[in-house]
């Protein structure tokens, strides 16, 4: 299976709810970051794709398409490896995305895996993607800003769509050639979903080993 959607956005731009909406328009499953925390064996995949020897017919086995984390640093790639998938980029206020991202993903006050463990390669070769301070506002604000003039500059504009999640189902929907669901467009994963489901029975075991014990 090729993938069919390339998500280019980043972690926090409504991602979950993007995977949950492609799922419902037939374009999934959809490769998400929660997919790797479920599936740790894909983990030396992603470290290989990071240091130039990716595999991504193997990455994306069984995927229709892809959002969020790491897919999203990759975006070039994929577009050329799969040369009819369309791009879609989320996004949101920077600023918002900032306070987002320190409450969640990127929070200060989370410890990295410690060095030596099988995780530790996977986080240091995201962090090093982004290439500055991920605690400093001006710094992220000002990547969200520059990563989403890449996109646009870089992606024809028949194969891409700049899209946020409060547009609801109208223009994903017309850029994917689908009829529009008789259904709510799904809002997951807010800030204060993500503590929740983090500190509690919810979260699966894989992600709580992954981010607490740093094991794969």
């Amino acid at each position: 299976m090729a993938l069919k959607v390339i998500g280019s956005g980043l972690g926090r731009t409504g991602t979950l709810s993007t995977k949950l909406a492609l799922e419902a328009l037939g374009f999934g499953p959809t490769h998400h970051m929660v997919e790797v925390f479920m599936h740790p064996e894909s983990v030396p995949l992603w470290i290989e794709a990071g240091r130039g020897r990716p595999d991504w017919d193997a990455i994306f086995d069984g995927y229709g398409s892809m959002v969020d984390h790491p897919g999203c640093c990759y975006w070039r790639e994929l577009m050329a490896h799969y040369p009819d998938a369309k791009v879609l980029h989320t996004v949101r206020d920077p600023d918002r995305w900032f306070d987002s991202t320190q409450a969640t993903i990127f929070n200060p006050d989370r410890p990295a895996p410690p060095e030596g463990t099988p995780i530790r390669p996977f986080f240091d070769q995201l962090n090093a993607w982004y290439g500055g301070d991920m605690h400093d506002r001006a710094f992220m604000t000002d990547f969200f800003r520059r990563h989403t003039e890449a996109v646009v500059a870089g992606v024809p504009k028949d194969r891409l769509l700049v899209f946020q999640v409060s547009d609801g189902w109208a223009p994903l929907c017309e850029f994917l050639g689908v009829p529009t669901p008789d259904a709510p467009f799904p809002r997951e994963n807010s800030t204060e979903q993500f503590k929740t489901n983090l500190a509690g029975p919810r979260e699966p075991d894989a992600m709580r080993e992954m981010l607490e014990k740093a094991k794969v």
